[in-house]
């Protein structure tokens, strides 16, 4: 398959650092302002990258909002909105996609987010156990498909009851491709059964490779074939030694006492991805900055004060741009990439990485089709 290329939307706030420690170069975090969101979706558009991920979260302004508002800046950069299922009822989601899908003109992806901690999800007043969050995701993903391609949906789970549901207007073939996340075994059944674009946080090749014979395998007992995706940063510049400096630049600017937090945070994490990112550093000696690489180019450094994702590419253009080259050899068509800053870093990779991709990479530039 042809390999997709995306980018992160800092709609949290951007900076120069892996926290916000303002020791960056610029002094200060940017601030989530209209203004600049949407600069940095122009960046990343101009940059050439097929969509931006617009995270999730309670620091973060609403994904679904921002893509609306996005989507009227932009002209051919797609939206991979993420959402947490259970805040919503399964038949309004299906009708803001259908919605948002026709005012972007069939750019809406969705990435489906499960869930955070448990403290994070009581807060938002859900206060299910991991395993249940899963089962209702998949109920969930159950109804919104079925909601997508036809009328009168009747449904009876242990989450959702629906009696002749369905939208005024079907969204047949321009229905939103579903990513999807998760590591624990019930993630790996609902991304199964479910989900079009499987995704992985940044694990060395021998985790990946049996991440995706796995779900491949479950993936085959419902008759579906899966994508796969990765989310990582990157840090790549004209030199090995300039990368790797930068790597140790972000590594040291981050107060001793931060990365201990986060780590005593991480660590009560009971997401099964999370603690996979974890075991990648953990009980390591750090005495220099590639003490953390934990395959060729990749690096886990950022795992240890930033929860999700935890490693980065890191490298010259072309050692990075090779390294995305093997990792799409195993399976991986998708990646999401993100940088400190983003709307500097989506520029650089874009201009110095992506065209060493070409003879692998998504035609971007095709117009978008109009939705009937």
């Amino acid at each position: 398959m042809a390999l997709e290329m995306n980018w992160y939307l800092p709609s949290h706030g951007d900076f120069h650092g892996l926290t916000n420690n303002k020791l960056g170069a610029s002094g200060a975090a940017r601030e989530n302002t209209p203004g600049y969101l949407a600069q940095t979706a122009r960046a990343i558009e101009y940059a050439g990258f097929n969509a931006i991920l617009i995270p999730t979260g309670p620091t973060c302004h609403d994904a679904w909002v921002v893509a609306a508002a996005l989507s009227q800046v932009t002209t051919r950069l797609k939206f991979l909105v993420a959402f947490r299922p259970g805040f919503v009822q399964p038949a309004f989601a299906a009708q803001s996609a259908q919605t948002l899908q026709r005012l972007s003109n069939n750019r809406l992806l969705l990435n489906v987010v499960t869930g955070g901690s448990s403290d994070e999800q009581k807060g938002y007043g859900d206060f299910l156990d991991h395993d249940q969050r899963y089962a209702r995701t998949g109920e969930f993903l159950d109804i919104v498909r079925q909601l997508w391609t036809r009328r009168d949906v009747d449904y009876d789970g242990e989450h959702y009851t629906l009696r002749d549901a369905g939208l005024v207007r079907a969204i047949g073939d321009h229905a939103p491709p579903l990513y999807f996340g998760g590591a624990s075994p019930a993630a790996e059944q609902v991304a199964a059964r479910y989900s079009d674009t499987y995704l992985l946080w940044g694990e060395p090749p021998d985790m990946v490779r049996d991440r995706i014979a796995r779900t491949t395998e479950l993936a085959a007992e419902f008759g579906r074939t899966l994508r796969y995706g990765f989310r990582a940063h990157i840090i790549a510049r004209d030199t090995e030694a300039q990368a790797w400096e930068e790597a140790d630049r972000l590594l040291r600017e981050v107060p001793k006492a931060a990365i201990e937090q986060a780590q005593r945070s991480l660590r009560q994490s009971e997401s099964v991805g999370q603690a996979r990112m974890v075991g990648l550093h953990a009980n390591k000696t750090i005495n220099s900055v590639r003490d953390l690489e934990v395959y060729p180019n990749l690096w886990a450094g950022v795992g240890l004060v930033r929860g999700g994702a935890g490693t980065a590419f890191v490298g010259s253009h072309r050692q990075v741009a090779e390294r995305i080259e093997e990792f799409h050899s195993l399976g991986l068509d998708s990646f999401i990439l993100s940088g400190y800053p983003n709307l500097e870093e989506s520029l650089r990779v874009g201009e110095e990485v992506l065209p060493l991709l070409k003879k692998n990479i998504s035609p971007y530039a095709a117009p978008v089709r109009a939705v009937a």
